[in-house]
């Protein structure tokens, strides 16, 4: 048994939700080891060590860290190593941890993960899920030479020269952290694809009240289910919706929340559409009934990107068996991953009328939606299972 604590910054309840990173820990306690979680907590009441499905949480007392304007999002994840090493220490936490898990974002966690490690005399492991601070000068959050992206530069530099282990999401991320850090010891670089435990199918719940209650009885369904902020740039499937006006059974059901809702609400206002659908939030229920219903599952990241993301809303569209249609930036190499799984179709993003044609093949052709379906499910349940993303992990640091 090896004694793991994982820095996140947001871990949902795991007797309560799943999630990428929920399912993971579910999946290092299942293999008998010790597993500490450190948190934001969500109110008041949960602030303090936890039992949570068996796995033990110690909640803390933070900032606002999602939904808010960058300079007090910037404020509150600049606290949390302070917030985090105060949490430990007023819990008593013994330091001999065989490895810290450690996932980005954020990079400001570096100096508890450095001094956790340091304590304990244990690994450290880094899941790369965002290149910060890139990723907000490619969405002009940021400009890049200027005194705070040095500030943070210096921390990722520092971030990755102290991990033993660096876990990239697919082949262009390894290529891009190498190319952009040449001092870098590239062997600590390796694949960590995104994971997710299937479905539980035990039959289609949904009913013709449901999709009534959604509006969606009779339609061919285009769903995306996420944060709609400014990496997905969903103008760009706005603007799909609009050429799609003259087809009157394709529905886009549009489900999620986040800082460009209500910017893409008035788009659709202004627009006058009436083929696209905004939700909030749905029962978690509901959403997957919907999925298993849907015709095409979306995936949306912007074109002004130079790093390469990968979404991990695709294992969704993955486990429920439909086939992904893609608008997405040059830079990633997700669309290539769709051809080559032949799993969904891919535009790049921006190009209206080349999505537009993609989306038409889909429509047409009940067969390749079926059979695309089909080799995502089963690439899904062969590389991007838990127990898939756990194995890589102890066979680099444990």
């Amino acid at each position: 048994m090896k004694k793991i604590i994982f820095l996140a910054l947001g871990f949902p309840d795991v007797s309560k939700f799943t999630g990428l990173y929920t399912d993971l820990i579910q999946e290092f306690h299942k293999n008998g080891h010790d597993v500490l979680v450190i948190a934001p907590a969500n109110n008041k009441k949960d602030i303090g060590l936890r039992l949570e499905g068996g796995v033990k949480v110690i909640r803390v007392a933070t900032l606002p860290l999602f939904n808010v304007g960058i300079v007090k999002k910037g404020i509150a994840n600049i606290l949390l190593s302070y917030q985090y090493k105060k949490a430990l220490k007023r819990n008593k936490i013994k330091f001999d941890f065989d490895l810290v898990l450690l996932a980005t974002p954020p990079i400001t966690l570096t100096k508890t993960a450095i001094w956790i490690k340091k304590k304990s005399g244990a690994k450290l492991y880094l899941i790369l899920r965002d290149i910060f601070p890139q990723n907000a000068v490619d969405l002009k959050m940021m400009k890049k030479g200027g005194l705070l992206y040095s500030i943070f530069r210096k921390k990722e530099l520092e971030l990755y020269n102290v991990s033993d282990s660096i876990g990239c999401m697919s082949p262009a991320n390894v290529s891009y952290i190498e190319r952009h850090n040449p001092k870098l010891n590239i062997s600590k670089l390796h694949l960590l694809p995104n994971w997710e435990y299937l479905p539980n199918y035990n039959g289609i719940t949904a009913s013709d009240e449901l999709l009534l209650n959604y509006g969606v009885k009779d339609k061919f369904i285009v769903i995306f289910g996420g944060n709609i902020g400014r990496p997905q740039k969903m103008e760009n499937i706005i603007e799909l919706a609009n050429s799609c006006k003259e087809f009157k059974d394709i529905v886009f059901f549009i489900i999620g929340s986040g800082t460009e809702k209500q910017r893409i609400s008035n788009l659709v206002k202004e627009l006058k559409l009436k083929n696209v659908i905004l939700e909030n939030k749905i029962p978690k229920n509901d959403y997957n009934d919907l999925l298993r219903l849907a015709d095409v599952g979306l995936i949306s990241l912007s074109e002004d990107f130079t790093i390469p993301n990968f979404p991990s809303k695709v294992l969704s569209y993955f486990g429920n068996k439909i086939p992904v249609l893609a608008s997405v930036d040059l830079q990633t190499d997700f669309g290539i991953i769709l051809e080559e799984t032949n799993s969904g179709l891919w535009a790049e993003a921006g190009k209206t009328a080349l999505l537009k044609d993609k989306l038409m093949q889909l429509y047409n052709n009940p067969e390749l939606r079926k059979n695309l379906g089909e080799n995502g499910y089963n690439y899904m349940k062969d590389n991007l299972q838990p127990n898939n993303a756990y194995e890589t992990i102890k066979t680099h640091c444990l």
